[in-house]
């Protein structure tokens, strides 16, 4: 146990660390995609909204924006008659290479997130949030990928994911932080696991609740 205390504390200055220099890479890339979304479409360049964190307190996620401010508000994608519509087409590119979730560099300097633990749950999504209560994976740092993303991400079921949550906080370490994180830039390479559209699943039919997303 007192291993595992010791790692987080690492842990969070590694995340630290590694954020401050991908705001530094980054910085020019993040400028091009901000202009591309406000030349595209009219609205905030970032979108907000409310998810779980450790020991399940909110935060506010930050993400580029990736639909149109028309959409219908409060309502999940999948739910939209055509939720193509609404997507735009710098964010279909965001949403498929995960460019989208770049902001959240801001949201791990905070200590609200990690790099690497569970992605974190929409305020309203109980049943995934009970789940992992039952592995303690709501006691940790969520992060910007974690064990269910390399895993399957959108395509895997509520039990499965909390599953994959529950065993990467049992087990976490340095070294499968390592393998999470690498493998996470294979997968994004390949856009495995995403899944848009009317048949999207768990976080994205969510995603975008709140409209302005």
């Amino acid at each position: 146990m007192w291993k595992k205390k010791i790692y987080f504390s690492i842990k969070r200055l590694i995340d630290v660390i590694l954020s401050f220099l991908a705001i530094i890479i980054l910085f020019i890339p993040c400028m091009i995609i901000a202009i591309c979304i406000k030349l595209e479409s009219k609205g905030p360049i970032f979108f907000k909204q409310k998810r779980v964190g450790k020991n399940k307190k909110y935060f506010m996620i930050y993400k580029f924006r990736t639909m149109r401010t028309d959409t219908p508000k409060d309502m999940p994608t999948h739910m939209l008659n055509n939720p193509d519509l609404y997507i735009t087409k710098v964010g279909r590119i965001l949403r498929k290479t995960s460019l989208d979730e770049l902001p959240q560099i801001i949201n791990i300097i905070k200590g609200d997130m990690s790099i690497v633990g569970p992605r974190p749950a929409l305020w309203n999504q109980y049943d995934l949030i009970s789940e992992r209560d039952k592995y303690y994976a709501n006691n940790i740092r969520p992060g910007l990928t974690g064990l269910a993303q390399i895993s399957g991400r959108d395509e895997l079921e509520i039990p499965l994911k909390a599953k994959l949550d529950g065993e990467y906080t049992k087990n976490i370490s340095f070294l499968l932080d390592i393998k999470i994180f690498f493998k996470t830039i294979i997968k994004v390479f390949k856009s495995d696991g995403v899944v848009e559209g009317k048949v999207e699943k768990e976080e994205n039919n969510s995603e975008e609740n709140f409209n302005n997303g």
